[in-house]
């Protein structure tokens, strides 16, 4: 896969670089994606964490809830992490609604599961993390909305 390189100043490091998916790119990952495990699935109807996984299984994803509080939810079975998975279940996105200091860890198992993408919703970013996912192979997104990206690119 083929990035754009964008030239960024990183916290305390006096600059690097790292690579965003191009629109192209993503549209391409949201179209191939079959299976997205959703790291911090909300059980509560008013949390975006809820409302957009929910609405990726509405346009025909299958989703995967990993939540250690919930056994079930959406009537998909809950993981305690992405580790639990079953390994015949085939993860292309792990999608995280988890604070930033949580990412790293959730970027190690996502590798370990064979994930092909990492994204990240609005609002969180870890740039070393990321770093650590792309070298693994994995695309990464990072501050957006997989709801409203699917609707920008894809159309409801």
């Amino acid at each position: 896969m083929k990035y754009e390189i964008t030239e960024v100043k990183l916290p305390g490091t006096g600059g690097g670089v790292m690579a965003e998916p191009s629109d192209e790119e993503i549209r391409e990952l949201l179209r191939s994606a079959r299976t997205i495990a959703v790291v911090g699935f909300s059980t509560n109807p008013a949390k975006d964490a809820h409302r957009v996984p929910k609405r990726l299984m509405e346009l025909g994803y299958r989703v995967i809830p990993i939540n250690p509080f919930a056994e079930e939810i959406l009537g998909e079975r809950s993981y305690p992490s992405l580790l639990d998975v079953p390994r015949d279940i085939k993860v292309d996105i792990v999608n995280v609604f988890r604070p930033a200091e949580e990412v790293p860890e959730i970027v190690e198992q996502a590798i370990q599961i064979g994930a092909r993408a990492l994204w990240l919703q609005l609002g969180i970013t870890h740039e070393e993390a990321a770093e650590r996912a792309r070298r693994a192979g994995l695309t990464v997104v990072q501050n957006r909305c997989i709801k409203v990206e699917h609707r920008r690119l894809l159309g409801e």
